[in-house]
């Protein structure tokens, strides 16, 4: 029977991650005004459903699987898990372009969890998606 290394997958799908993102909490303070908490901010990775299929093609291993969502965030296993409506912020983006700058997303969902994880993998909606309009 083959082995499947899943230390050496776990460490080339981070070693992608060469973002600093943030997930932060929207919460509500006593006058009403909202004071979010940053939950995780660190290595990641936001991806657009083109970056998935990219990733996908330099690893040789579907290892988002297919999504309806359009963005996903990925995160080493150690970070904490995302809860729906979290804002995910890109900090920090390793190719230095504008692309993020001043764009937010929300979890769509809690992160994924399945028994065999090699990252924890977030279904994200952009702002002004349907989160983002409160519906």
């Amino acid at each position: 029977m083959p082995t499947y290394d899943t230390t050496t997958r776990q460490a080339e799908l981070e070693a992608l991650m060469v973002d600093t993102v943030r997930i932060s909490r929207p919460r509500t303070v006593g006058d009403g005004a909202s004071s979010p908490d940053t939950v995780y901010e660190g290595p990641g990775a936001l991806l657009s459903t083109h970056g998935q299929l990219l990733v996908t093609q330099i690893l040789g291993v579907d290892w988002a699987g297919e999504s309806a969502a359009w963005y996903q965030l990925l995160t080493p296993l150690a970070s904490p898990p995302a809860e729906p409506g979290d804002h995910v912020t890109v900090v920090a983006a390793a190719n230095e372009t504008a692309a993020f700058e001043g764009r937010t997303w929300y979890a769509e969902a809690r992160t994924q969890a399945s028994t065999w994880e090699l990252a924890r993998v977030t279904r994200l909606d952009e702002q002004g998606g349907t989160l983002g309009q409160g519906l």
